[in-house]
C-alpha cells in the first residue's frame, strides 16, 4: 500500500473543517460534495485512509463492500429512486484529486453515458 497523506478527507473525519455530513458510522463517513457535478453529489469515505482504490488490497474487501452498500443507503434516503451513479476515480488519469479512496454518488438528473 502507497503511504498516506494528510488529505481534506482526514480534516473531516477528525472534524477539524466543516462539512454537510448526511451519514456515519464505525467505517464510513457520507457527505454532500461541496462542488456538486448532479443535482445530488455526495461523497462516501472510508475512515481508514487508503488513498486510492489500486492501493486496496485482500483485508479491505469488507470495507469496501461496506462502502458499497453504503453508498446504496445514502442515495436511498437522498431519494434517487429513478436511479443513480456511483464512480471512483483512481489515479491522475481517472480524474482522481483527493488522494483518500472516495465514492462520488451522483442522482438527481439522467446520466449520459459514455461519461467522458
Amino acid at each position: 500500500m502507497s503511504e498516506t497523506t494528510e488529505t481534506i478527507f482526514s480534516k473531516i473525519i477528525r472534524r477539524e473543517i466543516p462539512a454537510n455530513i448526511i451519514y456515519e458510522d464505525d467505517l464510513a463517513l457520507a457527505f454532500k460534495d461541496i462542488h456538486p457535478q448532479a443535482p445530488v453529489h455526495i461523497l462516501v469515505i472510508p475512515k481508514k485512509p487508503i488513498p486510492k482504490l489500486a492501493d486496496a488490497d485482500a483485508e479491505d474487501a469488507t470495507l469496501l463492500g461496506h462502502l458499497l452498500l453504503t453508498a446504496k443507503h445514502v442515495a436511498e434516503q437522498a431519494g434517487l429512486a429513478n436511479g443513480y451513479r456511483v464512480v471512483i476515480n483512481t489515479g491522475a488519469d481517472g480524474g482522481q484529486t483527493v488522494y483518500h479512496l472516495h465514492l462520488h454518488i451522483l442522482g438527481g438528473r439522467h446520466m449520459a453515458w459514455p461519461p467522458g
